[in-house]
């Protein structure tokens, strides 16, 4: 490279001219853990609904004859228990932790599903926890898992650095919604991925359209979208635009995703099953 500056310690490329050898920082699973393909789900921010998105493609590929599992990794702030109406709690067998099991088969590892209430705060710094993302990496059973989805807390920060490190991610989600903003704050999700070397599968856009059930029209709540903008700019395809829709909200809130029935996710579980 012809700005090289020599310093090898502080550079992240993966040029000819390295003096010396890249750290492999990947955390091995559990002995007893056979898992497959590993797929985190992203954003640049909060709120656009990467649980959900999470949720919905596991459910999907459930449906469709595959073993999935979730591993939350938003250890702060940890939904995908609710999502899934769980109630119990991860428990120990041997020398590993058992994640739980959903009424249709997902199996789950959450900060939640460890805590005695599930609105407990959880109070730690940034080393911290990322190490307990790489401990339900390391300490968890996950028995024949084909699809496994981490669920990622929003931004560029300690834990998606540590997941995109430490476990071997085969591809990435990322879910924008149709705010400028937002989609101008997403490109740094893109940005990281691609500095660490990370497969982009494709956009999500949550929130795109509400159709009114009076006269079935649709009508952009959050203005126009730019995500088709986006995915050309980088040479990304758009998986799934998903609506405003209350019953989506309630599945969350009541914990029934599992009995959604729309297709939403067709486009990104065609690219999916291609991996």
């Amino acid at each position: 490279m012809s700005d090289c500056n020599h310093q090898c310690g502080s550079c992240g490329e993966s040029c000819g001219d390295r003096n010396e050898p890249q750290q492999d920082f990947r955390v091995k699973p559990h002995a007893q853990s056979r898992i497959g393909k590993v797929i985190g789900v992203v954003s640049g921010k909060g709120g656009v609904g990467k649980s959900l998105v999470t949720s919905l493609l596991a459910v999907a590929l459930t449906r469709q004859g595959k073993h999935c599992a979730i591993l939350d990794a938003d250890i702060t702030g940890p939904s995908i228990p609710r999502v899934f109406g769980l109630t119990g709690k991860a428990h120990v067998e041997g020398d590993g932790l058992v994640p739980e099991r959903s009424k249709g088969g997902v199996d789950i590892m959450s900060m939640n599903l460890l805590l005695h209430g599930d609105s407990d705060a959880v109070l730690w710094r940034g080393p911290i926890i990322a190490g307990a993302v790489k401990q339900f990496w390391s300490d968890v059973v996950w028995r024949d898992v084909d699809y496994m989805f981490v669920d990622m807390p929003p931004g560029t920060g300690d834990v998606p650095l540590t997941v995109f490190q430490s476990l071997p991610v085969d591809g990435i989600v990322i879910v924008t919604s149709p705010q400028e903003l937002v989609s101008m704050i997403v490109q740094k999700a893109i940005d990281m991925a691609r500095q660490m070397d990370v497969p982009i599968l494709g956009l999500v856009e949550n929130y795109s359209y509400f159709k009114c059930p009076d006269n079935n029209k649709e009508y952009k709540i959050f203005g126009e979208s730019h995500i088709d903008a986006v995915a050309q700019r980088h040479g990304l395809k758009v998986l799934a635009r998903l609506p405003i829709d209350p019953a989506l909200a309630n599945a969350c809130d009541t914990g029934t995703i599992e009995d959604v029935s729309e297709h939403f996710m067709d486009g990104a579980l065609a690219v999916i099953r291609l991996m």
